[in-house]
């Protein structure tokens, strides 16, 4: 099933629960009241919806070619200690396998980005009414900062088999082993530990989820602070609110 019919369905049954509880809890039900009426339906489909938006601007951002590879501010680096080799190569002209594998590193990023997509859904579908009225009445970030705490290293031990595949496909653990074997023939050159690549793998993992989170949070401040950018009938109804 595809995504956009996955948040039909889960806005469908979650306006359905949500709407049954609305007269259980009058501390929310008076919390609402300076959200412009919303029901507690209102603000948990409007930040699903301001989530589900996020999400496919961030993977259609950095999911691409080039996405991580051409953009500073979210290009993965390689690991300190794989930096450290490529300054003592550069030294004498042999940089050029670690320059590739940096390249190549970021395109594992790129290609594991859009496989992220599906993780982030029970996150959203666990969101709760007290959270969503927190998050709409919250920072231009509140929404992301949700999603990224909900998710926690659960996200990242399901994001790092992904990963490993991703760097797998572009060749960058294969650089990894030829420069771990070529260093063993020079001499006083820094040494890779025997995890290198489960280090490597980790490290793309944290860079990768930074830059998909990183532009969330730019679709959600977005969401907020421009109405053109609310384009369904929830998004005008809950952003348009407070």
């Amino acid at each position: 099933m595809d995504l956009e019919r996955r948040f039909v369905i889960l806005g469908l049954s979650s306006s359905t629960l949500l709407t049954a509880c609305e007269t259980l809890d009058p501390a929310i039900l008076e919390g609402l009241g300076g959200l412009g009426g919303l029901t507690q339906a209102d603000a948990a489909l409007g930040i699903k919806a301001a989530l589900n938006n996020g999400i496919g601007h961030a993977v259609g951002t950095v999911g691409v070619f080039d996405g991580f590879w051409r953009n500073g501010e979210i290009q993965v680096p390689l690991p300190k200690t794989l930096r450290d080799v490529q300054s003592a190569l550069k030294v004498v002209g042999a940089d050029g396998i670690l320059n590739e594998l940096h390249q190549q590193l970021n395109r594992g990023a790129e290609k594991a980005a859009p496989i992220a997509k599906d993780i982030f859904v029970d996150a959203i579908t666990s969101l709760t009414i007290t959270d969503a009225i927190n998050i709409v009445r919250g920072p231009d970030n509140a929404a992301t900062n949700y999603l990224q705490k909900s998710t926690g290293s659960r996200l990242a031990s399901l994001f790092m088999p992904i990963m490993e595949n991703a760097l797998g496909q572009t060749g960058a653990l294969r650089l990894l082993d030829d420069v771990t074997s070529d260093l063993r023939n020079i001499p006083f050159a820094p040494q890779l530990g025997a995890d290198a690549r489960r280090d490597l793998i980790a490290h793309g993992v944290n860079y990768g989820l930074g830059g998909l989170f990183k532009y969330i949070a730019v679709e959600e401040k977005a969401i907020r602070d421009n109405p053109a950018k609310r384009t369904s009938e929830i998004l005008r109804r809950v952003f348009g609110a407070y």
